[in-house]
This record gives C-alpha cells, structure tokens and sequence, in this order.
C-alpha cells in the first residue's frame, strides 16, 4: 500500500487532469492487480438531497437515451466539421455531442445573452448561433452534453488574479506549459457563481446535461501550496472541489439537467488525492454522471497485468471498471451513472505504444459491456474519429 501511495503521488505531481491532457513520460511504475471484474448498470443520478449532501437516485432526464457521445471543439460546432460529425452520428449507433461551452483557456465560446457575464469579458464567439446550433442537433436527434472547464482558466486568472494563484513576487502562477496554463480558486464562492452561472446559461440553450471539466486544483498543487498567495479557509482541497460539485447540482437541479463530473480514471483505483483536492466518492455522491477519463494510454507499466497498458486496452478498461465498481459500491443507492471517457487517438509518447484503430476502439468498448456498462464518450482533441466502428 506504501508503494502504491507513493506512487500514486508521483503521478497525481505530475499529470493533469482533463480529457485532453497529455500524461507525463513517465507513469506509475507499480503495478496493481485489476480484481474480479463485476457488472455494473447504467443506473443512478438524482434531485433529491439528503441529509449529507448527496442526491437520491432520481434521473433529471428520465428519457434520455443511452448515450455513446463523441468530443467536439466550440470549433468544431460552430464550423464546417459539424456536417462530419452530424453524418457520424447519423450513420452509426452514436448519438451524442459534448461541446466546449467555456474552453480550456476559460472562454465562453457564444454569447449568452447574459450581461453579466458579457461584463466579464471573457466571452469569445466562436459558436456564431447557438439556437441554430441546437436545433440542427435536436434535427438529428442528437444529446447535447455542454463541456466547462471549471478551474483550468487562463483567461480570467489574467483578468482577477485575485480569484487565482500568485507567486512570492506577486506575479500571476502558470503552470509553465508552452502556452503556460493558470488556474482560479477552487476555495472561491465567485469563481464557483461564475462557473455556475455559465452552466445555467448553457441549459437555457437546451443542453440536456452539464459536463464540469477540471474541477480540481492545479497538478502538484501540494508542492507549491505553502508559497502561493491565495484566499482559503479551514476547509481541506478535497472538500472545497466536493462542495463545489455538491453547489452546482443544488443549484442546476431546478433546470432538470444532469449534471457530470470528468475524474481522472486513477481516481477510482486508489486512495483519494489531497493535492489536487479531488476524491471520486465525494464527487460521485453529488452528480447524475461520473466520467472516468480511463485511456489506457494514461496508465503506466503494470497497471492492470499488462507491461504496455495502452496496448491492452481490452484487460486496461476491465480492470478500471472492476475498481470503479468497487469504489462507488459505498454509495449505495446514490450511486451515478459510470460513463466513461474512451481513447480514439494515438498515444505517441507512450514507449512501445501502438497505433490506435478500429480494433482497439472496439476491446475499449467490449470491456465496458462485459462489466454492464453501455454508455461511453470518445476522445480525441481534434475530433477526428476512427471510421467504420461497431458501437454495439
């Protein structure tokens, strides 16, 4: 266990949170046996809050299909590649769209139409017309799943750095990517109004769920935590994103959307990670969906019996929902729906990776349904996706 701690610290330093995050070199070293696989249901959600804060499982969208969704840009929406994804959708068992509503820099991608956050000058009108936008999806009978990048917000960092991270010298923290990222404060009740108010927006538009992304602080955040400037209070990392998730679902609850969670997939495998703030039964307990981010290319040598993970995709998704059963089994009745984020690209970094095509995509798949699970989202940064699969 010592071991596995240790090494789970190493990859939460290290490696980021959201879908389109790209995994250090080097990944958890240890290996972890992947359990007795068990069958999991499409089942869970809810409205109704109890006494911890949690929601009983009621579906605020009770009809909706089971969705196997595809990941579109505010680019890609609002542009040319629509028609691309539209005939995907239309020509195979697809039927769901998750779109950048706020991005991975923190732009809104189309006026909401609420001056408030027009104010706020963080807009950037990438989807032209958004109305049109959704009725070409509901033509199509397609899901609409509205992606925000929650705490991953370059833009207003820049603008309030005072909802952000400082250094010593008073300068704005960047994570030192190329371009450099920054991060707003979990602990902030406005940067959480803010996100919200977004969400609120985005189901006035007719998004049928609110998918929150990087609902986390920054990776490695435990390291720099004692010399960063920031407003904070008694509570832990953990229970400041908890309380945020717990926040947005009370107040989006009244819209009748579902409301989801991106989670890293090592999430559901160990212990809870305090450096990030994030704990996958606490999030699970407040949302309608979890979504486990369970690329195989995310997981070092080891994992789950294989020396290359992301050439195992079958045993890598089979041993992650074993764990994610096994973790959300606490929760009872307040379990969420598992919807996991699939890998439809190419992992080059990877040592010994390989090309990824129709077959691997297709064991990814197979995997969730020998543990009952049906509903899957794919990922690829771009939105070009594999032709010719057999979602099934």
């Amino acid at each position: 266990m010592e071991l596995l701690l240790a090494a789970w610290l190493m990859v939460w330093g290290n490696a980021s949170g959201g879908p389109a995050d790209v995994p250090p070199e080097q990944l958890l070293q240890a290996a972890l046996a992947s359990g007795q696989a068990v069958a999991q249901t499409e089942t869970g959600g809810g409205t109704a809050a109890a006494a911890d804060g949690t929601f009983a499982k009621v579906d605020p969208q009770p009809d909706a299909p089971i969705v196997k969704g595809v990941y579109a840009t505010a680019h890609s929406a609002g542009g040319s590649r629509l028609q691309t994804l539209l005939k995907l959708l239309d020509d195979t068992e697809l039927n769901a769209l998750v779109i950048d509503v706020k991005d991975d820099f923190g732009y809104i991608t189309y006026d909401t139409g609420n001056a408030e956050l027009a104010a706020m000058d963080t807009t950037k009108k990438i989807i032209a017309d958004m109305p049109a936008l959704m009725s070409t999806l509901r033509e199509h009978d397609v899901y609409p799943i509205a992606r925000i990048v929650v705490f991953k917000d370059t833009v207003l960092a820049g603008k309030r750095p005072e909802l952000s991270f400082r250094n010593p010298d008073g300068t704005l923290w960047n994570n030192g990517k190329n371009p450099p990222d920054s991060f707003v404060n979990p602990y902030s009740k406005e940067v959480w109004e803010y996100n919200v108010a977004v969400a609120k927006e985005a189901a006035k538009a007719g998004f049928k769920e609110i998918q929150f992304d990087y609902v986390r602080f920054p990776e490695g955040f435990e390291k720099r935590a004692d010399v960063l400037t920031y407003a904070k209070d008694d509570r832990t990392r953990i229970d400041a994103v908890a309380d945020f998730v717990s926040y947005a679902r009370e107040k989006l609850s009244p819209l009748g959307v579902r409301v989801s969670v991106d989670i890293f997939g090592y999430a559901a495998s160990v212990p809870a990670a305090e450096g990030i703030g994030q704990d996958f039964e606490k999030i699970s307990k407040s949302v309608d969906v979890i979504s486990p981010m369970v690329y195989p290319s995310h997981y070092g040598p080891g994992w789950f019996g294989s020396k290359v993970p992301d050439a195992a995709p079958y045993a890598t998704i089979n041993g992650s929902m074993a764990d994610t059963k096994k973790k959300l089994e606490p929760l009872g009745d307040y379990k969420p729906i598992v919807r996991p984020w699939l890998q439809d690209f190419t992992a080059s970094w990877v040592q010994g990776y390989i090309k990824y095509g129709k077959r691997e995509v297709e064991e990814q798949i197979r995997a969730l349904k020998d543990n009952g699970i049906d509903s899957f989202l794919l990922w690829n940064a771009v939105n070009t996706y594999t032709p010719g699969v057999d979602y099934q």
